[in-house]
């Protein structure tokens, strides 16, 4: 579809996007307990259309917004704040969507502050409203993070007092807050690698995965991209202690940030420091964070034993596939092995990852924050467990530092088909409402060739300040 390209039809398309999803979720959205409808009612079929339709009018904004980016005369990176400022207010207000998990951290919040082990019980032990809400599959299960976010959860519980409102617009907010730093991290970080500040904003904030998962769904991944990015930042600014002191900050809050150590001893090597000393005030500065995270958090060291914490039997992660299928074949040749093909791949996985990490920080030494990205995605890619905003961990650094527009394009389309993997609710999918998506789409592909014919000629686009 050709369309006339300037900021300001970018901007109003998303913005009716985002509206759209926002009023659908109102009815097909992960709602609270008492507000969920039968996925038959008239009003669910016509939220989980309205979804779509909105998913696909953001996902063409952004392409178009794309277009723009790599124009000779692109818009400003403030400019394109100010786009991804005017998409996300309608999900602000909104319910959460395509996910479940914000009612799990607002729980484990609650349970820290009863002084309950949130790494040894699951939210079913705090019982009560918060704890219904919280998907069965995860009501007895352990948290799986660390004890910042275990902090900014409780205190959280304190200020809100457990109420289910409350706490999801304070959990927006937190996640808004990572949002923020991610997108004040990534001009600088694209200009440390040579890339174009315009661009890395576009692919690393304003994509549809961040606006759906990081701000309607309020997953705490924004605050550890968050402090990563900005842990990187200082690391550049030769701040290794401060760069060090963030990301392990993030890497306390979910644990694949961790990784970012080795960026940050890279970058204080390439800035004159001894090997020996940067890895080892690196790792001092690592160890005191987080004696005094986990100190002020209360929770004690239980966060490192629930790393194991086990993922979804239907995780569609590429080794949990492997091995069900494994498994289900085992099991039909009667073999008794057929219960460790699962294991057994995911052990498999994890070797597959830590040789992809050495052989990527080996050959891209020179450039950390590129290797830190690509690490990220490898986790994300061979791990036990995936969900589609997992791939933000990579993408977001990949955006600043990719050495190639072919290798942001690719991102770009992994992107664009995640945004459409999960519905609205969080649950699973069945035909029924698989149709109703595709119908939604399918309007909003029928409104935009309409429009595209109605449309004016096409009009010069200058640059926005």
């Amino acid at each position: 579809m050709a369309f006339p390209v300037d900021l300001r039809r970018c901007q109003v398309l998303g913005l009716a996007g985002t509206s759209a999803l926002a009023l659908g979720g109102e009815s097909a959205g992960a709602l609270p307990a008492r507000e969920l409808l039968a996925p038959s009612s008239v009003h669910a079929v016509l939220g989980l259309v309205g979804v779509y339709f909105g998913l696909v009018l953001l996902t063409v904004a952004w392409v178009l917004l794309g277009r723009l980016v790599r124009a000779a005369d692109p818009p400003a990176p403030r400019a394109l704040v100010l786009v991804l400022a005017v998409w996300a207010a309608p999900l602000l207000i909104g319910p959460p969507l395509f996910s479940r998990d914000v009612y799990s951290y607002l729980a484990q919040g609650a349970m820290v502050d009863a002084h309950i082990d949130v790494y040894t019980h699951g939210p079913a032990r705090l019982g009560g409203p918060l704890a219904a809400e919280v998907a069965p599959l995860w009501r007895h299960t352990g948290a799986p993070y660390g004890p910042v976010f275990m902090a900014v959860a409780s205190a959280l519980s304190g200020l809100t007092k457990g109420e289910l409102p409350a706490g999801l617009i304070g959990m927006r907010l937190v996640a808004l807050c990572g949002v923020a730093l991610m997108a004040a991290a990534l001009p600088r970080l694209a200009r440390h690698s040579g890339a174009d500040p315009a661009a890395a904003l576009w692919l690393g904030v304003l994509n549809p995965l961040v606006l759906l998962h990081l701000v309607a769904g309020a997953h705490n991944d924004a605050i550890m991209l968050g402090l990563l990015g900005a842990g990187l930042v200082a690391a550049l600014a030769r701040r290794p202690v401060a760069a060090a002191v963030l990301v392990t900050l993030a890497g306390l809050v979910k644990a694949p940030a961790v990784l970012g150590l080795a960026a940050v001893v890279v970058l204080a090597v390439r800035a004159g420091r001894r090997p020996a000393r940067a890895l080892l005030t690196t790792l001092a500065a690592c160890a005191a964070t987080t004696v005094a995270a986990t100190a002020v958090a209360g929770t004690g060291y239980g966060w490192i034993a629930a790393l194991n914490t086990p993922v979804s039997p239907q995780n569609w992660a590429l080794t949990s596939l492997l091995g069900r299928a494994t498994g289900a074949l085992l099991h039909h040749l009667g073999s008794d092995l057929a219960p460790l093909a699962v294991p057994a791949w995911h052990a498999l996985g994890l070797a597959v990852t830590a040789a992809t990490l050495v052989a990527i920080w080996w050959r891209l030494r020179p450039r950390p924050v590129y290797a830190l990205g690509l690490s990220l995605a490898a986790v994300a890619a061979f791990g036990p467990a995936i969900r589609p905003w997992y791939a933000l961990w990579g993408l977001f650094l990949i955006a600043a530092a990719a050495p190639s527009t072919s290798v942001r394009h690719r991102l770009a389309a992994v992107a664009g088909v995640l945004a459409l993997a999960v519905l609205p609710d969080g649950g699973p999918a069945d035909t029924g409402r698989l149709v109703l998506a595709v119908s939604g789409g399918a309007l909003a592909v029928v409104v935009l060739w309409q429009a595209r014919l109605a449309a004016p000629a096409p009009v010069a686009v200058g640059r926005t300040a």
